[in-house]
């Protein structure tokens, strides 16, 4: 069996490594001194700047420095955890050509978001960085001064309104050391305003939205004053009211969901009716919802809670019984005509969009009339211009004898009263 017998090797052989193969160092002190000399030379023209951003892109390293470059441009050197800069021993390495010692006049803070637009403009993989950076960077606000947190927070809102952050980059603020000193709510405040003055209230809801902030406003507030009535009174002072009714439709639409839960458990239970009016009444009343809402939200939940039968000659015996059981629950909330009209387009849409129930729309109304859920009053207005289009023709044709009988026994009643005068 033969054998491979070794080449020699000649001792003190040196292996020369590929380029490729070698591990550059990584040295943000090194690469943060070349940008600093770059900055000096630039001066205060911001122009000039931007020039020497776009050129030492090239020589100098910026995917692996992402986060340090930004760390200049905001505050003017390597930020360290708590928002110091870092120091050279007694040397503190800074650049006067950043955010933090800019004018605070937001004119002057544009001049400033040009200088990130054109370079993430021109390197389009720092974007993503840029957002991390930001993510850091909020949680340092406790580092920075009064005036400084007042320039990031207003060149935030120019980066948020024109796309270079996006808006649930504020959702880190949402942190118990920021909260608690007040530093998270002044900011949101801050970045608010000066969104609003720059694009307009549109642009500003509508981000907010986009961000998922209008059902978070609460936790930007220390905890001992998370309540509408101190939330409405600081957003107000700053201008701020449409941000509030965003908050409080948003507020509205989570408490909705909450009474349309509870309601599904209890309907499933079988919990006392009593039960339920009172819970609803109880939890309508304090999130402001109107009776409208919580009688279409009562309709919905109760007929949600039975299986249909198929043939549709078996549903309007078995959707009359259901309904029976719980006229209670509806009689309690439609004390008003608008309510009532509210519960009679809701019983119209559904049986638009339930084919098996278009043909006993007229039993389910006659059920509510007899019962007095709903009054004769908005039953006639609503066949004559309160009805929705959804199978009009088809519900109008089902209540005509039912409404002309209304109407001869009104007019019975009319003539009834004269003769007694």
């Amino acid at each position: 069996m033969s054998q491979k017998t070794e080449k020699p090797v000649l001792s003190g052989q040196r292996i020369k490594t590929r380029k490729r193969d070698e591990k550059e160092k990584y040295d943000p002190t090194g690469f943060r001194d070349s940008i600093l000399v770059g900055l000096e030379k630039a001066g205060p023209d911001l122009e000039a700047v931007s020039k020497f951003l776009d050129t030492a892109g090239s020589k100098l390293d910026y995917r692996r420095y992402g986060e340090a470059l930004f760390d200049i441009l905001i505050a003017g050197g390597l930020l360290v955890p708590g928002g110091q800069i870092a120091q050279d021993g007694d040397k503190q390495c800074k650049t006067t050509s950043c955010i933090f010692a800019a004018p605070c006049d937001i004119a002057s803070l544009r001049n400033y978001e040009q200088v990130f637009t054109k370079l993430m403009r021109r390197y389009k993989y720092l974007e993503k960085m840029f957002e991390d950076e930001m993510r850091k960077v909020l949680v340092f606000l406790k580092g920075f001064t009064e005036l400084e947190r007042t320039k990031l927070a207003r060149m935030t809102a120019l980066w948020i309104a024109n796309g270079s952050v996006p808006p649930n980059v504020l959702q880190v603020l949402i942190n118990e050391h920021l909260v608690k000193d007040n530093l998270a709510l002044e900011f949101l405040l801050e970045v608010l305003v000066t969104w609003k003055q720059e694009r307009g209230l549109t642009s500003l809801t509508s981000g907010l939205k986009r961000g998922g902030l209008e059902g978070k406003l609460m936790d930007f507030f220390p905890s001992n004053k998370r309540t509408d009535e101190h939330l409405r009174a600081v957003f107000e002072e700053r201008g701020l009211s449409e941000v509030v009714k965003l908050h409080l439709a948003q507020a509205s639409q989570e408490a909705k969901r909450d009474i349309q839960k509870e309601l599904e458990d209890k309907l499933a239970e079988g919990a006392p009716i009593k039960d339920m009016i009172n819970d609803i009444k109880e939890a309508s009343s304090k999130h402001l919802i109107s009776e409208q809402d919580v009688i279409t939200l009562i309709w919905a939940t109760v007929m949600s809670q039975a299986e249909w039968n198929k043939k549709e000659e078996l549903v309007a015996e078995q959707a009359l019984k259901h309904i029976q059981k719980y006229v209670a629950l509806f009689a309690a909330f439609t004390d008003s005509s608008k309510a009532e009209m509210a519960l009679l387009l809701k019983i119209q849409e559904y049986c638009y969009e339930n084919m098996n129930f278009m043909k006993i729309f007229q039993k389910i109304i006659l059920l509510f009339y007899k019962k007095e859920v709903i009054s004769e009053e908005v039953i006639l207005k609503w066949y004559r211009d309160g009805h929705s289009v959804k199978g009009k023709m088809l519900f109008l044709e089902q209540m005509k004898l039912f409404v002309e009988w209304l109407q001869s026994a009104e007019e019975e009643t009319s003539e009834s009263g004269t003769e007694d005068d």
